[in-house]
């Protein structure tokens, strides 16, 4: 069974890639200008004529950089701006997406490679039910409002926008109007400055440390969120309305 799916850049302006490569586990591609070195042929003077290998395994796969001067980046399109760099020269570095871009940059072009992984290998037993459960490294109720408050921030990057800045409070209030007219600039900022307990990016206020002063909260909170899914796109349904334009 074939373990990852690779899509080639468009060869022309907007045209829909209908080619694609499946590799089983072990299987290679490599992929650069040069059609006798190559089995993804890309037709561009800014690439490399051997630029790069996909080698597949069984749930992920792994890049070699074949360039010599051109750092590859591979972003991961669900991760709301979360990607890897691989270095000039760098071999076999490996890729935890599941759906994953390749960015070669060619001459003032950025030429994308899809990589999907489908495959998803689970732990088939739970090990034993005996002793104390382990505690959850982050608590979150999805019915409260903090949760509705951490949603709001979120949810420019979860949109789509990986680099947008967290909302103002203002606009958090805008944003959950429908679902809370009661939301005001006071409760709102509560909210966060509880978040931000909640999470432990601060110390709570029945401890005796104070811990340094947090800037950027709202940036904090909105990091650590999506690096851990603690929001995820379905969790904007807390929302209940479509986005405001001030929350865009």
């Amino acid at each position: 069974m074939y373990s990852i799916i690779v899509v080639p850049p468009p060869t022309t302006g907007d045209e829909r890639r209908s080619t694609q490569f499946r590799l089983a586990p072990c299987e290679r591609l490599a992929f650069g200008r040069s059609a006798p070195d190559n089995d993804l042929v890309i037709a561009h003077d800014g690439v490399s004529r051997r630029a790069g290998e996909i080698i597949a395994h069984g749930a992920f796969w792994i890049l070699s950089n074949l360039s010599g001067r051109h750092t590859y980046v591979v972003e991961n399109p669900e991760g709301a701006g979360e990607h890897i760099k691989v270095a000039p020269g760098r071999l076999d570095a490996p890729v935890p997406f599941e759906f994953s871009r390749i960015v070669l940059p060619a001459a003032g072009d950025l030429l994308p490679i899809e990589v999907w992984a489908p495959r998803h290998d689970y732990l088939s037993g739970t090990g034993g039910t005996d002793g104390e459960p382990t505690a959850p490294a982050f608590s979150v109720d999805r019915s409260k409002r903090y949760f509705a408050v951490l949603a709001a921030l979120c949810e420019p990057r979860l949109r789509g926008d990986p680099h947008a800045a967290p909302p103002t409070v203002d606009q958090v209030v805008e944003r959950l109007r429908p679902a809370w007219p009661a939301a005001s600039r006071t409760s709102v900022q509560w909210n966060i400055d509880y978040l931000a307990v909640k999470l432990r990016l601060k110390p709570g206020p029945d401890t005796a440390e104070t811990g340094p002063r947090l800037n950027g909260k709202k940036e904090s909170l909105v990091s650590l969120a999506l690096r851990f899914d603690l929001v995820r796109e379905d969790d904007l349904s807390v929302l209940a309305g479509r986005p405001s334009r001030a929350s865009r």
